[in-house]
Formats: structure tokens, sequence, C-alpha cells
């Protein structure tokens, strides 16, 4: 009931995940990020115990498929768990346990994988990564946006899809963008306008924290 994905921007380095499903508030137990690291995502009956434990093998120096491997055999509930893995180079892994259930997908593109569960077809997740990869022009975070529109005009699940997260990371500890939508009909196209509102603070956040002096405005 979850389709999702991760991409890297080679110009500015940034990683990021987007996700949406019909459960409640999936930005706090799906996607995973680390500025400079790479990303996890944990879905299907979600543990997120790896998300955490997938960044700091990647900060370790793993590779996404050796953190991948560490991971699977951490949880004796494997079965259970649809995980991807993106390394710091961009490299990627995807694992789907026995008792996922269909439709599913994984497709793994230049700088990205997208990936999917009880969807309405297999397809879903070709269509994220063909958005994601055909707007490589645009920011990270507007290509994962659109990566997520794609999924939900190529069926997405087969219920309505009422949480959606975007989460993307550049050079600081804290997110560039983390934007939730947590209960709410038409999700995707809820967090399309959180992004929309959002995108032009973007640079102004970070100026605030890390260069309160150079930042125009009063608070």
């Amino acid at each position: 009931m979850t389709y999702s994905l991760i991409g890297r921007c080679e110009r500015t380095g940034q990683f990021g995940c987007a996700v949406a499903t019909s459960s409640l508030a999936v930005g706090s137990r799906v996607p995973w990020a680390l500025a400079g690291v790479g990303a996890v995502l944990t879905q299907h009956r979600t543990d997120p115990r790896l998300g955490p434990r997938g960044l700091e093998l990647l900060r370790q120096g793993c590779t996404a498929q050796e953190t991948l491997d560490a991971l699977v055999a951490s949880t004796p509930h494997h079965a259970w768990r649809q995980i991807a893995v993106m390394d710091g180079a961009g490299r990627t892994a995807q694992f789907d346990g026995a008792k996922v259930k269909p439709e599913k997908n994984a497709v793994h593109a230049p700088n990205c994988i997208a990936m999917g569960n009880i969807l309405v077809s297999d397809q879903v997740p070709v269509a994220m990564a063909a958005a994601f990869t055909a707007s490589a022009a645009e920011p990270l975070a507007e290509r994962l946006v659109r990566a997520m529109e794609a999924g939900e005009a190529a069926g997405g699940e087969g219920k309505p899809v009422i949480s959606s997260v975007l989460l993307v990371v550049e050079r600081e500890v804290f997110p560039l963008v983390d934007l939730r939508v947590d209960h709410a009909p038409e999700a995707i196209s809820a967090l399309r306008g959180l992004w929309d509102a959002y995108r032009p603070s973007v640079d102004l956040f970070v100026t605030r924290a890390v260069d309160p002096d150079a930042a125009p405005g009063a608070s």
C-alpha cells in the first residue's frame, strides 16, 4: 500500500525521498536520509528501526548492497519488509521479502530507485522513475514530487492515498526540505501545494540558520 522513491542530484549532492500511502503519517516511518551519506526506505509492514540502522552503515562506508544485506540479516522478520538503499555514490539496492504483497515492483535508474507494494499495477514505479529521469534540470525536490504525481497517474495503490512526504538533505544536519501530509484526502496534491509554497523559501531558511546576519526579514 505504499509507493516511494529515493533520488540524488549530481549537481548539488542532495539526497531525497518521497513517499505516499493510504496509512497515516507515512513521513514518520518510511524515509530516512543523511547529508553526504545516502538514504533508506523501509516499508510494507514497516520497521522504522531499519532506517537509522541503514544510515549508520552507510556512514561507516558500506555500499548500498552491503547495507541492504546487513539490514536484511539483522531482522528475523525480513519476509515482511520492502527496503531500498542508495549510498553516497548513487548506487542502489533493493529487497522484497517473501511476504510482500503484489502488485509490487522496483525500478533502478540513474540516481534513482522507485518501488512499491500492493499497487494497482507494477508499472507505477516505472512511471515514477521515468518522470524523475525526464526532469533532470529541475531541483531534486521538484523531481521527486513529479515522480509521485506520475505514480499516482499510473494508478498508484488501490486505496485512497491519505499521507505523503517529501524529504531532501544537502549539507547540514537538518533537512533542506521536510514536508509532510499526515492525514488528508488527495495527499499527493496536498504535497504539491506544500512544496510550491515552500520552494521560494528553501534557501532563506538555511541562511537564517547558518548566517543569520545575512538573512532578510524580521524573524
